[in-house]
């Protein structure tokens, strides 16, 4: 377990780098709206978060996941917070998301045991703190 969130963020900065750096107007677009949709509004950041975990789980993105778990936890999401929305991802999704709950688990024991050892755990990005309105 010890280094995948590390590899998950060197990996994901590396090549969001790729993709953008291509000049594509439509992925700059795409990425400029995925960062703007999570931002507060009527529903607050943390909300608009786990509703993205929930369908990353359903849809069965590990990568999507990984990230949405990562940014809960920096919205403060609590752990009953997490198992509560485990509980719609099953019943939404149905047993196949079973192996895919067993790795959120495993990503959310990470990402607290780097926060306990002061390790603020960063974002999906690779950078720390709150989601910005451009990536």
């Amino acid at each position: 377990m010890a280094g995948k969130l590390d590899a998950f963020h060197e990996f994901r900065s590396r090549m969001n780098e790729k993709l953008l750096g291509k000049g594509n107007l439509q992925l700059k677009r795409f990425f400029n709206l995925d960062s703007q949709v999570y931002t507060d509004g009527a529903l607050s950041s943390q909300v608009k978060e786990l509703m993205g975990l929930v369908a990353s789980a359903v849809l069965r993105c590990d990568d999507c996941i990984t990230y949405h778990l990562l940014r809960c936890a920096e919205e403060g999401v609590t752990d009953e917070e997490f198992f509560e929305a485990f509980n719609v991802i099953f019943v939404v999704g149905g047993s196949i998301t079973i192996p895919h709950l067993r790795r959120a688990v495993e990503t959310l024991e990470e990402i607290r045991e780097k926060n306990t050892k002061g390790e603020k755990a960063k974002r999906g990005n690779g950078q720390k703190g709150k989601r910005v309105k451009n990536k």
